[in-house]
């Protein structure tokens, strides 16, 4: 974006471009383009972009960011602060809903950093507790191979049958390290407590248990199998602490009304110091 001497340039970030900064490694060997003539053109491809993108930041007046994760992210990258606006989510076509069924739910694209292979294994080693997953994407194949019984793959479904899922489960389980994260909000507003990985904007989004008042889910310290385990065993037994309607209040913090509120208050703000 060029802006004229007299023009505001707000920038709303979801994130700095993933695959030239922090995940570059991470996107290279998923390509295939970790080693070899291919992997050098990549890399020095990439090395270009990041060149471009901290040349062209510096033409932007304010920097928002859509969680604190990103912020420290900005700031790590272009050296920058930001401030924070929450994106908005559609809280309201989640209805909230306080009968819930002995299932836990993930739902997500199919991609490896959503890291849905790792909840697959982890309900595989646990038998008695029941996993239904929703999504589709290139690892399908893959993480239905891990899946044993008491693990079921529904594949894409329409919204409808998502928000059903999400209205009945007795947890929604998460282990992405996302930007800030949408579905474990939509959980949140069907009542749907959220068994998290302890990282990114999901701390912004879920009242930990024992780490805040009104819990709304807990959270796992790392991306294994066995810590996953172990948050869904605790959840097992102190469920009866995290109260359906918390949950519901929580995500009412994301809603598209405050959203727009938000952002027209701060163009305003920023428009008046021109």
């Amino acid at each position: 974006m060029i802006t004229g001497p007299d023009q505001l340039h707000i920038s709303y970030v979801h994130s700095p471009i993933r695959y030239a900064w922090d995940l570059q490694h991470q996107y290279l060997k998923e390509a295939g383009l970790a080693r070899g003539m291919k992997g050098w053109i990549a890399k020095a491809i990439l090395h270009y972009i990041r060149n471009w993108d901290y040349r062209t930041a510096n033409g932007v007046d304010y920097f928002v960011a859509n969680s604190k994760f990103i912020a420290r992210r900005i700031w790590k990258v272009y050296r920058r602060e930001a401030d924070v606006i929450y994106p908005p989510v559609d809280v309201s076509a989640f209805t909230f809903h306080d009968k819930k069924e002995d299932f836990y739910l993930t739902a997500s694209r199919m991609v490896p950093y959503k890291k849905i292979d790792l909840i697959v294994e982890a309900f595989s080693q646990m038998p008695d507790k029941k996993l239904v997953v929703i999504g589709d994407g290139p690892d399908f194949n893959k993480i239905k191979a891990k899946a044993v019984s008491n693990v079921e793959l529904l594949g894409y479904q329409p919204f409808e049958v998502l928000r059903d899922y999400m209205q009945r489960a007795k947890a929604f389980v998460f282990a992405a390290e996302e930007d800030f994260g949408i579905t474990p909000v939509e959980a949140q507003a069907c009542g749907t407590p959220v068994i998290a990985y302890g990282k990114g904007g999901a701390l912004e989004t879920v009242r930990g248990y024992g780490q805040a008042e009104k819990p709304t889910g807990l959270f796992f310290k790392e991306q294994t199998v066995a810590s996953l385990i172990q948050s869904i065993q605790l959840f097992e037994n102190i469920s009866g602490d995290i109260q359906y309607q918390d949950c519901r209040e929580n995500a009412l913090r994301f809603s598209p009304e405050r959203f727009r509120k938000e952002f027209q208050d701060y163009v305003n703000s920023k428009l008046q110091h021109m």
